[in-house]
Parts: structure tokens; C-alpha cells; sequence
């Protein structure tokens, strides 16, 4: 009798040890990975009083990983701790009504290597633009453009994003599409042009463990009002950020 209320004990122990301490288990190892990309330190996917502002960056979705900005949520393909960059995918030949600038997505944040822009079926060039930008027609072409056109679509190659004017949009040059890419890594110098470069915005988050006050840059009279580490404040604090962006 003492042996069936021991182990009737012993059950009831084992059960509420269950129901308290595996789910906090389970639900600990369901945040280190969204979809296949792995999440670890500075990020998280849980909302933690005192955490570092890197960690309120990113969303997980359907298990799809969002980067987490004022202008909206850009998807994620891939995050790399060693070399502390995040890269964000994009689509080819996206409409210039939609624009965003690679260095918007990455202002705020220590320099990477230079992220580059393809500019599609501009009708304008200006002078300034041609010491940084070539032609890349017969590299690169905007197959449903071209499809459309009934002729290949014209391509110009901005190398360095970051050289571009403040503000500046392909509308300005009647371009009606562009891509986001930056540079692999792991190509070679004897790699074809379309071999060198991938869809995608890099950023890199080597940043201090302590940022103190974030919002301090969009405040300013002439605040930096980019998506990075500077504008987690609300858009409207930022001083010239709602005229510019239209949110």
C-alpha cells in the first residue's frame, strides 16, 4: 500500500514537472530557428525588457525571418555570425514605384562592403552618376521587361549605392525597374560579372553591445532619418523622416 501511494506520488510529480518546465523548454528552442535560419546572440525573436536594440530587429512570420524597419518588413535569407552580416533577399526587376535604397537599409549601421544597384530601362543619365555607374546591358537584363518590350531592356550598374545623392530615386530617371545586390564574397577575380554579384542588400551588425540614446540622430535638426539602428524610434520623431519617406 505505502509502495502504490509512493509511486502515485511520484507520478503526480513527474506530471507537473512536465507541465511546468517543458514548455518554457520547448518554447526556448522554437525561437533559435525560423525556418532555416539560425537565431542567436545579439538577436532574438522574444520581446525582453532591457535587450539590446539589435535584438528588437528581427520578426519571425510562418517561419519566414523579416527585418524589422519604419519602412516595413524586408525578408531575410541568411544571417552570418562570423562575419556579422545579415543579408536581405529581393526580388529581380522590381518596379521603381517600390523603391527603397540598399544604404537606407543599412543607415545606422558600420560600413560593409559596398552594396550596388542594377537600374533597368532608364530614359535619362545624368553627368554626375557616370564616374560610378557602367553599362551592364549585356550582363544583366530585365527578363520581364524585356519581354514586354519585345527587346532587351537597358541596364545601368551603380557600384557603390552609397554614392548616389540623398533622396536619390530611379524615377528621377525615368528607370520603370532596379535591383539590389552587392558583391559575393567567395567569387573570384577571374569570375564573369554575373558571377560576382548576388540579389540582396548586405548589412553588417558589428556594432558596441551598448548604444546609448538610438533616437538621438532622428531628432536632430538634421536628423539621420534611416531604417537602422537610428530610427527604431517612431518615424514621426525624426525630424524630416515623414516628409521624405510619406509614412
Amino acid at each position: 500500500m505505502e509502495a502504490i501511494k509512493i509511486s502515485n506520488l511520484l507520478r503526480f510529480f513527474l506530471l507537473n514537472f512536465t507541465i511546468f518546465f517543458f514548455p518554457s523548454v520547448s518554447q526556448t528552442n522554437s525561437t533559435s530557428l525560423c525556418g532555416k535560419i539560425r537565431i542567436q546572440t545579439p538577436f532574438s525573436l522574444q520581446n525582453s525588457i532591457g535587450s539590446s536594440p539589435l535584438s528588437q530587429m528581427l520578426l519571425c512570420k510562418s517561419q519566414k525571418l523579416y527585418f524589422r524597419t519604419s519602412l516595413g518588413l524586408f525578408p531575410v535569407s541568411s544571417i552570418d555570425y562570423k562575419a556579422k552580416t545579415l543579408t536581405i533577399s529581393h526580388t529581380s526587376c522590381s518596379s521603381s514605384l517600390h523603391f527603397v535604397s540598399p544604404s537606407l537599409l543599412s543607415a545606422g549601421f558600420p560600413s560593409s562592403e559596398p552594396n550596388s544597384l542594377l537600374l533597368f530601362n532608364c530614359l535619362k543619365h545624368r553627368k554626375p552618376m557616370s564616374s560610378f555607374s557602367h553599362n551592364c546591358t549585356s550582363f544583366y537584363g530585365c527578363r520581364a521587361l524585356s519581354e514586354s518590350l519585345e527587346q532587351p531592356s537597358s541596364c545601368w550598374f551603380v557600384d557603390d549605392s552609397e554614392k548616389l545623392e540623398l533622396g536619390f530615386d530611379p524615377k528621377d530617371l525615368n528607370c520603370s525597374h532596379y535591383s539590389r545586390i552587392y558583391k559575393n564574397s567567395s567569387s573570384s577575380s577571374s569570375s564573369s560579372f554575373g558571377e560576382k554579384y548576388e540579389l540582396g542588400t548586405r548589412i553588417s551588425f558589428e556594432v558596441p553591445d551598448h548604444i546609448p540614446n538610438i533616437c538621438d540622430e532622428c531628432r536632430k535638426p538634421e536628423g539621420n532619418c534611416g531604417v537602422g539602428l537610428r530610427c527604431i524610434c517612431y518615424p514621426k520623431e525624426c525630424s524630416k523622416c515623414y516628409k521624405i519617406f510619406k509614412i
